[in-house]
């Protein structure tokens, strides 16, 4: 077995995490995940006052080097131990969970694609478009219920942090993409066309 690492980029909430689950489900054993958003720093050494100023949405906040050895040993075939993150306090609590090497590999991230460590790391390159309104309304949905955090928050956040680093960022690395799914797409057409450039 040969993994074939296929990297999800795009903005935050603009659904390639949906796209990944979808494809799990179409590949069943033959796949796995791999998520980036696993990967920010531990800020256990900052106060909660300190850890809130931090701009997430900038690459810096993610370890990079731990995260492309990881990309490295999964396509090589081995397996790797993903640190588990706490987004409600910006901490790692010292767990993992193991991620072992499958036919595809399926890479979920926000900045996968513009990093070059990152990108040249991939088999193939797939962004995922959405309008920064639908991006915003799904953030909220997801950070109200799933992060511990308000509306008011994450509005602030959207528009002081993500909006800025969505477009300096990770906007401008669609260019770097093999496919661009624009919003709206159907997720199982989505999933086919991308099992039609595996196999080619």
């Amino acid at each position: 077995m040969t993994p074939q690492l296929i990297g999800l980029s795009g903005g935050s909430c603009s659904g390639k995490t949906t796209l990944a689950r979808a494809m799990l489900d179409a590949h069943g054993s033959d796949a796995t995940l791999l998520m980036f958003d696993d990967y920010y720093h531990d800020l256990s050494h900052l106060t909660p006052d300190a850890r809130a100023k931090v701009n997430f949405d900038h690459p810096e906040s993610l370890d990079v080097g731990l995260f492309c050895e990881h990309l490295c040993e999964l396509a090589g075939g081995r397996g790797v131990d993903v640190p588990h993150y706490d987004f409600a306090t910006h901490t790692r609590p010292g767990t993992s969970h193991r991620v072992e090497p499958a036919s595809y590999v399926i890479v979920d991230g926000i900045l996968l694609l513009a990093l070059e460590e990152c990108r040249d790391a991939l088999d193939l390159k797939v962004f995922v478009e959405a309008p920064a309104l639908v991006r915003l309304a799904r953030r909220i949905e997801r950070d109200v219920a799933e992060r511990g955090r308000d509306e008011e928050g994450v509005r602030r956040q959207f528009a002081e942090t993500v909006s800025p680093m969505h477009d300096e960022f990770v906007g401008p690395s669609e260019i770097h993409a093999d496919v661009v799914f624009h919003h709206p797409f159907e997720v199982t057409d989505a999933v086919n066309r991308l099992a039609d450039y595996l196999q080619a």
